[in-house]
């Protein structure tokens, strides 16, 4: 295969970086470029002076999803009262660098971690407050939100990674109690309702705070329309017990869509942590939160497991 192969990641180093800058946007060539770390597995990003990023798709999903994010983040920021990225620029592929990129504004703040927040309550109630804002969103012509779909769908793929993880003793899953998790939430009624506008992506990584509340939530490309339980996660991947509750009562939803939401939680926590376990520390590592949180969630609720 070679370099420019979709299916394998594309290399991006600071010197593509600044060619690609110089011959798409003149003006800003000769500003400092620098690698931005972070813990995504579908863009390299990295600094462009101090008030832009660059965001670098690895892979020709990943530039699909750039795109989608290039068309609706206009149309969705009028109508949020949380601030979201803002495109700056659109680059074209150049310089043997085979898809579209973008450069944004540069949004300050620290992805929050799990377990130490400053206010988790407040935090709860900010974002809440952006899952009701996207969910009144009204646009014609809304894709498909990225698993959006019936919770059955995934099925098979988050039955897959239980089998994957039964062979990893060393992570200590219960893989019996999550399973006994997931065949009750897929007894639990599907959405009947329209499909709602979803974020569909509420991972840590992708939320911005400052001073302990929300401050931005990036990353839109999965987002989409499709059941509302897809922008639950917060409550199992970062929110304590308490804060959790808040949540709840903040985003109103009824007892199926919670169970949806927690199933849909639980299924990307399996089949991420074997997934990335060896190579990704930052989503291993909340991977094994979520699993945790769920099982304590629904074992002090007096659910499945016993």
């Amino acid at each position: 295969m070679s370099s420019a192969d979709p299916g394998r990641p594309h290399p991006v180093g600071t010197g593509l970086v600044r060619r690609l800058v110089a011959g798409r946007f003149p003006r800003w060539a000769g500003l400092p470029v620098r690698r931005f770390p972070s813990g995504g597995t579908v863009n390299a990003v990295f600094r462009l002076g101090g008030e832009m990023l660059v965001r670098l798709p690895l892979s020709a999903g990943g530039a699909e999803d750039l795109v989608r994010e290039r068309e609706w983040l206009p149309r969705l920021a009028p109508r949020l009262g949380t601030p979201v990225p803002e495109v700056l620029g659109t680059g074209d592929p150049a310089e043997g660098f085979p898809f579209a990129w973008s450069v944004y504004r540069w949004l300050p703040g620290e992805n929050p971690r799990a377990g130490a927040l400053a206010e988790p309550g407040r935090l709860a109630e900010d974002l809440a407050g952006f899952v009701a804002d996207v969910r009144a969103v009204d646009l014609p012509g809304a894709p498909p939100a990225y698993r959006g779909g019936p919770l059955a769908s995934l099925d098979a793929a988050t039955r897959a990674a239980v089998s994957r993880l039964r062979g990893l003793p060393a992570e200590g899953v219960d893989c019996d109690a999550v399973t006994a998790v997931w065949e009750d939430a897929l007894r639990a009624p599907e959405w009947e309702g329209p499909p709602v506008w979803l974020h569909a992506d509420l991972m840590p990584g992708n939320l911005l705070v400052a001073g302990g509340r929300l401050a931005s939530v990036i990353d839109f490309g999965c987002a989409g329309v499709g059941d509302p339980a897809c922008d639950l996660f917060p409550a199992w991947n970062l929110l304590p017990a308490g804060a959790r509750e808040v949540f709840r009562r903040a985003v109103g939803v009824d007892d199926a869509t919670w169970t949806r939401g927690r199933a849909r939680t639980l299924s990307q926590a399996l089949i991420a942590l074997p997934h990335h376990r060896g190579t990704n520390p930052a989503m291993a590592d909340n991977a094994r939160h979520v699993i945790r949180a769920v099982l304590e969630d629904v074992r002090d609720a007096g659910g499945v497991p016993a």
